[in-house]
């Protein structure tokens, strides 16, 4: 396995193991190199679009589907709760865990809360239309922005 993998797969067992992003140096201890060499694998998982990181280069923003910030996308599996970027990452946080769980976030035209279970089969049915006012294609122009 290639150092950038391993980084990346450190990186994401602490994220689901305990609901909050690590530092560069508890990805360093994990993977056993040093921080230097993890903030290095970080800024080529971030060129990849596998990481989108804050302006000091070793904070994580964003390992999809986790928000490495707070935000109104929230997963509750497994006694955590986790932060997605968005509500259609919500759903991409239950399956990275294989858990099922519940999803609260909002609409973000009216702020009415959503709020609905997943489980092994996915989600509840719910009366809803998802928007995208960024075309896919465009995302990471400005990945926050989306």
């Amino acid at each position: 396995m290639d150092f950038d993998t391993e980084v990346k797969l450190a990186l994401y067992r602490r994220i689901a193991a305990t609901a909050e992003t690590p530092t560069v140096a508890d990805v360093a201890d994990d993977v056993r190199r040093s921080p230097a060499e993890v903030r290095e694998a970080y800024r080529r998982l971030y060129r990849n679009r596998v990481l989108v990181l804050e302006p000091d280069g070793e904070t994580i923003r964003m390992a999809p589907p986790f928000s490495g910030v707070p935000t109104q996308h929230r997963v509750r599996a497994g006694g955590k709760e986790y932060f997605a970027n968005c509500a259609w990452d919500a759903l991409g946080v239950l399956a990275a865990l294989h858990a099922t769980g519940e999803v609260l976030s909002r609409c973000e035209q009216t702020l009415e809360p959503l709020q609905f279970r997943v489980d092994e089969a996915g989600p509840e049915p719910e009366p809803c239309v998802i928007h995208f006012a960024v075309p896919a294609a465009l995302w990471w122009k400005d990945i926050v922005f989306t």
